[in-house]
């Protein structure tokens, strides 16, 4: 990418602020509608909002690290911008469609860009049935919750949840529970990004349960359908010596 449009955007910190006020002033920019590159200033979480900020637009994101973990950012230097971002490397995600039915019968839907997970609302564990390509593969699951990753979320809470690590490059999805009770001894699966995976929730008045995609949460749900959105692309940008592949690595053998 020759001399592209670059737009900067911060999280709320006051760190963050005098990044962007840093970089605004030594670099020429634009305003976000008009980008050709969004480089967003802030964590991993903030990269998530900017994902889901800009999916719309298509417009390839250059993170810089302001946060407290920042897998999906790239190192913060004021130099050399403008050649880091036309050098960068580009890895493209899908985001997942979640298309939940209530029990007052609405049909809810959402984007998720890290996972949809599925969560208890009371003291009482859930009771799931999961069915993959309309073969059900767990007639009931009991546990607090289940959820389903991308790559992009797999370091987020399905990491917390004893997932697995993704690369961003792996065409797949983690299946990871949450503190399952019942089969004890299950501890998920890795689906082809292809799956429409379908979570039924069985006893749903004595057993409620909510649905989250990333921010958006519906409460009392009877049944969630879930799937990569392949008509949606998210492209993140990362400098040639990220090496992203390697921070997995890491990432996996850290105590």
């Amino acid at each position: 990418m020759t001399n592209p449009k670059i737009a900067f955007v911060a999280t709320d910190t006051t760190q963050a602020k005098k990044a962007r006020a840093a970089f605004q002033s030594r670099y020429e920019h634009v305003s976000s509608t008009k980008a050709d590159v969004i480089v967003a200033i802030g964590g991993d979480g903030f990269m998530l909002e900017t994902l889901h900020r800009f999916m719309k637009r298509g417009v390839p994101i250059f993170g810089l690290n302001q946060g407290s973990v920042g897998f999906l950012m790239n190192e913060i230097s004021e130099g050399d911008l403008i050649d880091r971002v036309a050098a960068a490397e580009s890895v493209t995600l899908h985001p997942l469609q979640m298309t939940v039915k209530t029990a007052n019968g609405k049909t809810r839907r959402a984007i998720a860009v890290n996972e949809v997970s599925l969560l208890r609302e009371t003291y009482q564990a859930a009771k799931i049935r999961i069915t993959i390509d309309k073969v059900v593969r767990l007639d009931e699951l009991i546990c607090d919750g289940i959820l389903i990753s991308t790559p992009a979320g797999s370091t987020a809470y399905n990491l917390s949840a004893h997932g697995p690590i993704l690369p961003l490059s792996a065409e797949v999805l983690a299946l990871t529970p949450i503190s399952a009770f019942r089969p004890r001894r299950w501890r998920g699966a890795i689906l082809p990004r292809g799956a429409h995976v379908r979570f039924d929730i069985l006893e749903v008045g004595k057993r409620p349960v909510s649905a989250v995609a990333d921010h958006t949460e519906v409460r009392g749900v009877v049944s969630v359908d879930v799937r990569e959105d392949m008509e949606k692309s998210l492209k993140l940008l990362f400098d040639p010596e990220h090496d992203l592949e390697e921070r997995i690595l890491n990432e996996q053998f850290t105590s």
